[in-house]
Formats: structure tokens, C-alpha cells, sequence
């Protein structure tokens, strides 16, 4: 009986003992994290919760589970677990080699103040403390994209490669540049780049005559934008354009951002550079986080397109605008088709706000003509001018309509036609 008895304290001692041999070993770990323990009929179970605050270490070493096998990661393996999981931020890193007096885009500095409408200040290095772009004395990478006279002497995977093809393949170059300056002329110059390689249709209707692009320039400019604000900038390779008889491809580095679907792309905004893509914002470059892709399939609609092909992998975005066919119909017929259909969609969804009659004729005017006068706004309506601003406020209030630029030479956006 004694030594059942014996046996029996043994047996619960080194249970004990394994009990606390296992909360030390949790407790050892960096960060530290709970865990739980239950006995099930004399087995300990170990309840261990997905972590939080991942990555954990222990003993100064980390780990990742392939499998039912823990792996103890290389110190390459690390670097890509922190990148991946946004826990080290490219943008946010200051950088020692950025001299101000050699390296500094006074210009491009400047262009900035005017697009984010901040006063010019004299003290240069207090601004860009005061909007993250420095810290300790030092410019963060971030502030080097926006403000270097040459960004391939920093970072040569931040340039944009544009390229001219000849037929629908690689196989023959007819034209390449690289731009390698400030963020903002990159943007500029590959944006002139496909308007000089697109072709180009003059529309006249009965006054000075307008130069069209084939396709979109509001699509094209948004996925210019989007490839710089959201492209991985550990990535060694740089965003690509690539003209082709049938398309044009923007091409940039670094898949969908972790804890992202395919199919939220459009409807949620998680973007990989949160401060670049705020300053993007205070530029006024980025209209609205999440709506990009929606107003690029908007703009192809419009020309009687395909929505533009979005191709996603673990290194690489896409977007791929087809190229019309303009012997099968000029860009003048595709944007008054596009107009038509666009006015029966916007029709169908205004009607269902109900607005009055002369409202949607209001909206269905500004549609054809968003440059219209009040004046003339009620001539064709049969209405006073007075009436007519009555209307226009309601359209505002609505979020139907929204004034842009001055007052003389500025225009009416109509939020909801194509």
C-alpha cells in the first residue's frame, strides 16, 4: 500500500513538474504569450493560441512551423518574415547618405507645397520633421522619392522603365526610357511617354478642337499612380510599362499586400506605404484609398473597352488595358457610344434617388456638356437662373454633382455617370 502510495506522489510530482517546465518554456519566449493547460483522463493537454505579435524567439533564435516540424529561420528567411508582415517599413528607414546641398530637388520641393497647398516656409527641415519625412536629422527614404534630383543613385529599383514593342510580343524594342528623378516627374514623364506613343484623335464640335488619347488618360495616369504608391520597394526591380500593338501593361513589384484577397481589390484600401501614400494624398495624386481601380474600369467604360486585366502574384501587380481598334471605330464614335450607355445606367441609378424631372435633366445636361453656364443651364431648362442654383445645391448636397477649378473655367463632375 505504501509504495502505491509512493508511486502514486511520484507520479503527480513530475506531473507537476512538466506542468511547470512547460509555462517556464512559454514564458520564455520573446514576446511572451499565454498559454493554457488541461488534464483530459491523466493527459495533459497544451492549449497554445495563435499569436498576436508575431514573430516570437526563443533564445534569441526564431522559428517557423513547415508542417508538424518547427524550422529555425536563416537569417535571409528573417528578413523577408519582418518585410513581409509590414513590421520593417521601407519608407519609414532614414537614410545617412542623403546630402541636402547636393542631393535636395528645390524644385520638385517645390511642387510639392503647391500640390499639398503649403505655404513655402524658410525653414525647409522643420516642414518635412513636422510631415514625417525626417527624423533625428535624417531623411527618410520616403522624403528621398519625393525630393532627389536623381532617385537611381539611392534606389535604382525606384525608376520607371517605359518600352515600346513592336507587334504583341518582347521580341522586338522599337523605344525604351527610364525615368530616374523626383517621384512626382516620374510620374510626369512616363505618363508623356505613353501620350507620345499612343495614338491620338482631334475631335471638333463646333469649337476649338480637343486631343483625345486611344485610351484614357484618367485610367492610365490612376494606374501610374497606383503602381508607384503601393509597389514594394525591397523589391530590386523597378515598375515597368510596356506598350504593345494590342495593349499597354503597368507592371510593378510586390503581389497583394499580406492579409489581402484578390477580391477585395476595389472595394478595401490596405496599402503597403501608408506614409507615401498619405502624402500622395495631401498631393491631391490619390483621390480616394480603395476607389482607383473601380475609376479606371469607370474610364475604360467610357471609350466602349474591356475593364482593364488585373494578373496577381506573391511578386508582381499587373494591370492590362487593352488597345482599341481604331479602323473598326474612331475614339470620337467610342466616347459618344460610352456616353449613351453611361446616360441609361446614371439615369436608372438617379431615378432611384428620387429626384425630380428637371433634376435628372439637370444631371443628363451636365453629362453631355460639363462645362455648361448656369445662365445657359437655364435657358435650356426654360427656368431662372435662381432656380436653377436651387437645383444644383440639392445635387450637391446629394453628392451627385461636385464643382472643379474656378469659378469662370472650371467644370461639373457628375459623380455617378460612366
Amino acid at each position: 500500500r505504501n509504495q502505491v502510495v509512493g508511486l502514486m506522489v511520484q507520479l503527480i510530482l513530475t506531473f507537476l513538474g512538466v506542468k511547470s517546465q512547460i509555462t517556464d518554456l512559454a514564458r520564455n519566449f520573446d514576446p511572451k504569450f499565454q498559454i493554457t493547460l488541461e488534464e483530459v483522463e491523466n493527459v495533459l493537454v497544451v492549449n497554445v493560441p495563435e499569436g498576436t505579435n508575431k514573430p516570437y524567439s526563443v533564445g534569441g533564435k526564431f522559428y517557423l512551423r513547415y508542417g508538424p516540424n518547427s524550422q529555425q529561420l536563416s537569417r535571409d528567411e528573417i528578413r523577408e518574415f519582418f518585410q513581409k508582415e509590414g513590421l520593417v517599413l521601407w519608407e519609414e528607414k532614414t537614410n545617412k547618405d542623403f546630402n541636402f546641398d547636393n542631393d535636395f530637388n528645390q524644385q520638385a520641393f517645390e511642387k510639392f507645397l503647391k500640390l499639398a497647398n503649403i505655404s513655402p516656409v524658410a525653414d525647409k527641415e522643420k516642414l518635412l520633421q513636422n510631415q514625417a519625412l525626417m527624423k533625428d536629422g535624417l531623411i527618410r527614404n520616403v522624403g528621398i522619392l519625393l525630393f532627389c534630383k536623381e532617385i537611381a543613385k539611392f534606389f535604382p529599383n525606384a525608376s520607371i522603365m517605359c518600352v515600346l514593342f513592336r507587334g504583341t510580343d518582347k521580341a522586338k524594342i522599337l523605344d525604351s526610357r527610364e525615368f530616374r528623378e523626383d517621384l512626382y516627374s516620374n510620374y510626369d514623364n512616363a505618363f508623356e511617354y505613353l501620350n507620345a506613343k499612343l495614338n491620338t484623335e482631334y475631335i471638333i464640335k463646333g469649337g476649338p478642337r480637343e486631343e483625345k488619347l486611344e485610351l484614357p488618360e484618367d485610367a492610365l495616369r490612376e494606374a501610374i499612380l497606383n503602381a508607384i504608391a503601393h509597389r514594394d520597394y525591397f523589391s530590386p526591380s523597378n515598375i515597368q510599362i510596356n506598350i504593345f500593338k494590342d495593349r499597354v501593361e503597368v507592371v510593378s513589384p510586390g503581389g497583394l499586400v499580406s492579409g489581402m484577397a484578390y477580391s477585395d481589390l476595389g472595394k478595401i484600401s490596405m496599402p503597403r506605404n501608408i506614409l507615401l501614400f498619405g502624402l500622395m494624398q495631401r498631393m491631391d495624386l490619390i483621390e480616394k484609398a480603395g476607389t482607383g481601380i473601380i475609376r479606371m474600369k469607370k474610364a475604360m467604360e467610357t471609350y466602349l473597352l474591356p475593364e482593364p486585366k488585373i494578373d496577381v502574384n506573391k511578386n508582381w501587380f499587373s494591370i492590362t488595358f487593352q488597345r482599341p481598334d481604331l479602323q473598326e471605330m474612331t475614339i470620337q464614335e467610342r466616347l459618344e457610344g460610352g456616353l449613351k450607355s453611361g446616360l441609361k445606367g446614371g439615369l436608372k441609378r438617379w431615378s432611384e434617388k428620387n429626384l425630380s424631372e428637371r433634376q435628372l435633366k439637370i444631371l443628363e445636361i451636365l453629362t453631355e456638356n460639363p462645362k455648361i453656364s448656369k445662365n445657359k443651364l437655364a435657358q435650356e431648362l426654360s427656368i431662372n437662373p435662381s432656380a436653377v442654383q436651387k437645383h444644383l445645391e440639392t445635387l450637391k448636397k446629394l453628392g451627385l454633382i461636385k464643382r472643379e477649378g474656378s469659378v469662370r473655367g472650371g467644370y461639373w463632375r457628375v459623380k455617378e455617370s460612366f
